[in-house]
């Protein structure tokens, strides 16, 4: 007879610093991978242990009030001819945890978002408070697996500053940062380094909010509390 495999939440993450601060007991990662082959993976893995699917890291600002290192709770998720509501009970209590958090829609894309009016333009469209590109492939497979969904996502890049495109040639595969690529771009637009150095800056200030946010959740994301009777932990 096999082992029991105990009850988890599933986390979707893009990058493989957020499935490094995501991680933890009651939690199972997946990162690195977007589109069928991220839908085939969390379809896999969403069992009948699954408690529910989180989306989790950092995310573009759209709104533009919004500062790097702000923590944004989505109530729902929404992608060209797709919108899904998060799990209304599951996003109070994680509000409890992260009071200062902003609750409001999230975008979901399938290319990065990257200039400041790319950004504007989705905002209006919108109304969303920030984007990423796993939030709407994470809802997705939840509502198909009938799962709770949630999504919690730190602002990198304000609304109101392009990602240089020195950065953007950076996002290699497996959820890991290209270096040789970043260099290369700045080989060709030697001008972005004042950007680019901007967006390190921005981008420790989100890593230190995404690891204290991890730490209020909890080791499941708030989730263990909602499932206590249904899940002996």
């Amino acid at each position: 007879m096999g082992a029991v495999t105990a009850p988890f939440v599933l986390v979707v993450t893009g990058m493989a610093f957020e499935a490094r601060i995501a991680a933890g007991p009651h939690c199972r990662v997946v990162h690195g991978v977007r589109g069928l082959a991220l839908e085939q993976e969390v379809s896999a893995m969403a069992s009948r242990q699954c408690m529910g699917i989180l989306s989790f890291g950092v995310a573009g600002g759209l709104e533009p009030t919004l500062a790097p290192g702000e923590v944004v709770l989505a109530d729902a998720v929404c992608a060209p001819g797709e919108r899904y509501d998060t799990d209304s009970t599951w996003l109070r209590a994680m509000h409890a945890a992260l009071p200062h958090a902003r609750i409001g829609m999230a975008a979901g894309a399938d290319q990065p978002v990257l200039t400041v009016a790319a950004k504007a333009s989705l905002h209006r469209a919108t109304g969303a408070l920030c984007v990423d590109m796993e939030s709407h492939l994470a809802a997705r497979m939840a509502a198909a697996c009938r799962l709770p969904f949630a999504a919690c996502r730190v602002v990198i890049d304000p609304a109101s500053r392009a990602v240089p495109a020195a950065a953007a040639a950076g996002m290699g595969e497996q959820g890991k940062t290209d270096v040789p690529a970043v260099l290369r771009g700045l080989l060709r637009a030697p001008g972005d380094l004042p950007a680019l150095l901007r967006l390190a800056r921005d981008a420790a200030t989100a890593r230190g909010a995404l690891r204290a946010a991890r730490l209020a959740l909890g080791d499941a994301f708030c989730l263990r509390d909602m499932r206590s009777r249904q899940a002996d932990f």
